[in-house]
């Protein structure tokens, strides 16, 4: 893509590609993850709170056929957010299922997205 840094790509090492590179599969998930995290970001300040950490560690179960296509049947997002005020720990929790009705990747999927999130605060 103009104007950005080369990334560099393999296939899975499944499929005899270089394990210490993204591969499509690592990318589509990143994707998702990210998106997710930018959306929940937008409604947490629309409703005024303060995310002080978001991390997430994301899963996704991929489906292969005899003639070696694949594809994606579910993705399970773990995202763990550190927020500044408790008392608002049960609507940053809520607003998770917001942040995936805003989600373009999400939206663009024919899989499901699930959320299991936790909320914190230091």
């Amino acid at each position: 893509m103009q104007g950005k840094a080369d990334l560099q790509v393999s296939a899975a090492k499944a499929f005899k590609g270089d394990p210490t590179l993204y591969n499509p599969e690592d990318l589509l998930l990143s994707s998702l993850v990210s998106c997710h995290m930018m959306s929940y970001l937008y409604v947490c300040s629309k409703n005024n709170i303060e995310v002080i950490s978001y991390t997430d560690n994301a899963e996704a179960i991929l489906e292969t056929s005899p003639d070696a296509s694949g594809r994606f049947v579910q993705v399970d997002l773990f995202p763990e957010v550190v927020i500044s005020d408790p008392d608002k720990i049960a609507l940053a929790t809520s607003l998770h299922q917001e942040a995936n009705q805003l989600c373009f990747i999400a939206n663009s999927c024919n899989f499901p997205v699930r959320h299991h999130a936790v909320c914190r605060t230091i």
